[in-house]
């Protein structure tokens, strides 16, 4: 290969910014294109140890995802699976109004290809500019990184956008980058391949908080689940689903991680890069981090009553899908407690020089993600800026994925590992286990499991690439969305169930209609579910005050591609081409 100038700025940020930014069609101009950034390294003179490498791979951990986790994952992995809302900040992505225009759509884009580039660089760089006095198991954990994470790119944007841009050198994009859409078929053949390669240069043992070949065994599982029945008919491929468990078992017995005992320590700083870890973003301090390399999400989810820097997200709170999917099982307080604030929860460790903090008000306000004050981390929070690892995976959502793909296309499953993993998920939230299982309930754990992780839309489209009319019903019939809720709307009842107001509707006589009942202005029941009471949802969604007509269709369940560069790349507008792999 013709060695270009790759300076080691380019890698860094230079080639995933104005390649990804200006190649792939932002509004750079065309010039600026021919000119390589000026640094004060050359990939032959930079490589010279394997600290060097070590160094190298930092930014794959943050820098890379900034873009991506700053706000467009949670829009997209969260809202748009109906986790959560706020009215006032991402709200087209849960109700399905997102344009071409959509600033996070463009950020995602540009920071996923972000990933790929500086992956595409360190491959090149390690394959053919390294100096003889790098180790070769540090080449092999370098490159096993950079496939990992060029995989992991791809896997989100082909359930993001669906067909995409595939490509492993940049320097052709840099000559050429008006280029095709590959076909999702190639570019989950692409992601397969990427996270076999990862494994085989992977060690079997993380050092220093890098990954082992186990994050990539469990990302290849999660990758085949979700191909083994993508475009199939309805049918998963069984041969995929074997791999799969095979996979699975293999990280459950071998990798060394373990559930974290206490499921909200997982959610805390204090407890980064913990047991049940496989692979994160791992985000600077916001004392010695600079722009770029911090968890910048905080702002949006933290509101002013427990946190001392600037927030924003005093509005956004629970959604009615998920209080009706908590309320099928009450007992799932440690869940509940670790995800969402309600009424009278007491946090010890967030005030926690005051004495802890108690939630004082009748809401559902978000709680995962929330870190507490400056004094609650060793001052190690700033605006939009906090220490909290982003899972990519964890250990648990190997367990998810083993059950899922051990019921495969039956009905229900009735034991076996399957089950086993299933039941040590619940034994963990301390919530009886089940003697079988079907999709419903694995849908179900999923959700109540990951959600606000920025993740549960990813397996919804997977389940939609399996089973679309299911998953059309589900959305449209099963997900009322976009409903605004206040506090004084939301009570924890004695029995652990949760009761909301729907609307600030009233009937004739000025009583409120709640999930469970009908009241009066004191709050008073004057109607109750074993009276005959049944809120009517058609009356709801005509009568809530502004409620959008939220629709899902095959024609918005995918993202548009931003219109800069669909203005400028007319192949974003034609049908996708198979991939040369032999290019």
């Amino acid at each position: 290969m013709i060695n270009k100038i790759n300076k080691i700025g380019r890698w860094v940020i230079c080639a995933a910014l104005f390649i990804i930014q200006c190649s792939l069609f932002t509004s750079c101009k065309d010039d600026f294109l021919e000119k390589l950034p000026e640094g004060n390294y050359t990939g032959e003179s930079y490589y010279t140890s394997d600290k060097a490498v070590i160094k190298a791979l930092e930014p794959l951990y943050n820098r890379a995802w900034f873009n991506f986790n700053r706000r467009a994952m949670m829009g997209i992995g969260s809202f748009r699976a109906n986790d959560a809302w706020n009215p006032y900040a991402s709200a087209e992505f849960a109700r399905f109004q997102t344009t071409a225009l959509t600033p996070e759509v463009i950020q995602a884009w540009s920071s996923l290809f972000t990933v790929v580039t500086m992956s595409n660089s360190i491959i090149h760089d390690l394959t053919e500019n390294v100096g003889a006095e790098v180790s070769d198991s540090m080449c092999q954990q370098g490159l096993g990184e950079a496939y990992l994470m060029r995989a992991t790119s791809y896997f989100y944007m082909v359930r993001i956008w669906g067909p995409t841009i595939l490509f492993e050198d940049n320097d052709p994009v840099v000559l050429s980058p008006v280029r095709p859409l590959n076909t999702e078929e190639d570019v989950f053949r692409f992601i397969i391949r990427d996270y076999r390669r990862a494994i085989e240069n992977l060690p079997k043992r993380g050092k220093d908080h890098h990954p082992s070949q186990y994050a990539a065994k469990a990302l290849l599982a999660k990758a085949l689940l979700a191909h083994s029945g993508w475009n199939n008919g309805g049918t998963r491929r069984q041969e995929e689903l074997s791999e799969c468990i095979s996979l699975c078992q293999d990280v459950i017995a071998n990798s060394g991680a373990t559930l974290l005992e206490d499921f909200e320590q997982l959610f805390m700083p204090q407890y980064n890069d913990n047991e049940e870890t496989l692979l994160a973003m791992r985000w600077a301090s916001p004392i010695t981090g600079g722009w770029g390399e911090l968890n910048a999400l905080v702002s949006d989810l933290s509101f002013s009553d427990v946190c001392d820097v600037n927030c924003w997200g005093n509005d956004m709170h629970g959604s009615i899908d998920m209080m009706d999917l908590f309320n099928e099982e009450p007992g799932d307080s440690m869940r509940l407690r670790a995800t969402f604030f309600t009424e009278d929860r007491h946090y010890d460790y967030i005030k926690s020089a005051h004495g802890g903090y108690t939630y004082d008000k009748k809401w559902f306000q978000v709680k995962k993600g929330v870190v507490g004050s400056k004094e609650d981390v060793n001052g190690e929070l700033a605006t939009q800026a906090s220490p909290l690892n982003t899972y990519i995976i964890r250990l648990a959502d190997v367990y998810l994925t083993l059950a899922e793909a051990c019921l495969g296309n039956d009905e229900t499953l009735s034991g076996g590992p399957g089950l086993e993993a299933f039941n040590a998920i619940r034994r963990r939230a301390d919530i009886p286990e089940k003697q079988s299982i079907t999709f419903e309930d694995i849908v179900r754990e999923r959700r109540i499991e990951f959600c606000m992780e920025y993740c549960n839309w990813f397996d919804m489209v997977s389940w939609y690439r399996w089973k679309p009319d299911y998953m059309l019903d589900y959305f449209n019939k099963k997900q009322l969305r976009g409903f605004s809720f206040e506090n004084g709307s939301v009570e924890i009842r004695p029995d652990g169930l949760i009761s909301y107001r729907v609307t600030s509707w009233t009937d004739e006589n000025g009583n409120y209609y709640w999930n469970d009942g009908l009241r009066d202005g004191d709050g008073n029941y004057i109607m109750t579910k074993e009276d005959g009471y049944k809120l009517n949802v058609d009356s709801l969604l005509n009568a809530h005050e502004a409620h959008p007509n939220i629709v899902v269709t095959k024609s918005n369940v995918f993202m548009p591609y931003p219109e800069a560069d669909v203005l400028q790349n007319h192949f974003l507008r034609e049908e996708p081409q198979p991939y040369d792999f032999e290019e």
